[in-house]
């Protein structure tokens, strides 16, 4: 079943790319790679029979691949023509996760990228990271202020 799975992965990287790198995984999947277009597409035997898995994601700098954005199960036999079909909207979706958004402005459909990019905004201004400084860090300032300050008269009454 691996065979035909690479077999079909090779007709596949054909219709989607025309530079593309087909491998293999330890899992026994097979992974195509188009370098120029930053993504990648896995295929992987489902729990059916004649089900393929299909997962497409992005390639990042440097050449790590990031974590799936979007998966769909299609029947093997169901042909390379439904399978590209399949491979093409989950690219686009992919895609569409890593559009620029222009400031101030939703992306349509609200995705979980920008509610991600907030959230980990928030999380870096709460850290003292970011612009302004933030109310726990005042606090820790004000400690250390005053354990100077206890320090110095301590030393000035006590000689």
């Amino acid at each position: 079943m691996s065979a035909q799975l690479r077999d079909t992965a090779g007709e596949l990287a054909e219709i989607l790319w025309r530079e593309h790198t087909v491998y293999r995984e330890r899992s026994g999947g097979v992974v195509i790679r188009g370098e120029h277009v930053r993504r990648w597409i896995s295929l992987a035997l489902a729990g059916g029979r004649d089900e393929v898995l299909v997962r497409a994601g992005r390639i990042l700098d440097g050449g790590t691949t990031a974590p799936a954005r979007s998966e769909a199960v299609v029947p093997l036999s169901a042909g390379t023509g439904v399978l590209a079909a399949t491979c093409r909207r989950l690219l686009a979706e992919t895609a569409a996760d890593v559009a620029p958004v222009a400031p101030g402005r939703a992306a349509p459909g609200g995705s979980k990228r920008s509610k991600r990019s907030k959230q980990s905004g928030k999380a870096a201004r709460s850290k003292g990271t970011g612009k302004h400084t933030s109310f726990g860090s005042w606090v820790i300032l004000a400690c250390v202020a005053g354990v100077i300050a206890l320090y110095a008269y301590s030393t000035a009454m006590h000689g």
